[in-house]
């Protein structure tokens, strides 16, 4: 149960005795505000892709997507989604189009474990 100021009763948005859903969101304390204004730069870097179409990796497909691609993830935990592979197979892939989330490429070269 949260007590609402009476102030905001009297602006008529709210009405004594009702029930309301509210959500409790943190927000940041007035130091992490002042560090956050200061250098806005990490947050842009982070929403770049990691990689650039025409870059060429050698990965291990971590997964199987529900079409039937091989997907595996590089920096950050982001998606390339590879085609014609198969789950836990190593393959240098080449970089063919980068999107805000999730990249895809083609298989340059099948790579033995050994290698």
């Amino acid at each position: 149960m949260i007590e609402v100021p009476e102030q905001e009763l009297h602006l008529g948005d709210l009405e004594a005795d009702e029930t309301y859903r509210v959500a409790v969101l943190p927000s940041p304390t007035t130091s992490e505000t002042n560090t956050i204004d200061d250098d806005p730069q990490p947050e842009q870097a982070s929403q770049t892709p990691p990689v650039e179409e025409g870059e060429q990796r050698t990965v291990e497909i971590e997964d199987i997507g529900d079409q039937g691609d091989g997907i595996t993830r590089v920096e950050r935990g982001f998606v390339v989604i590879v085609p014609d592979t198969k789950q836990s197979e190593r393959v240098t892939i080449e970089i063919t189009d980068v999107r805000e989330n999730v990249a895809f490429a083609e298989v340059v070269d099948r790579v033995s474990y050994y290698e």
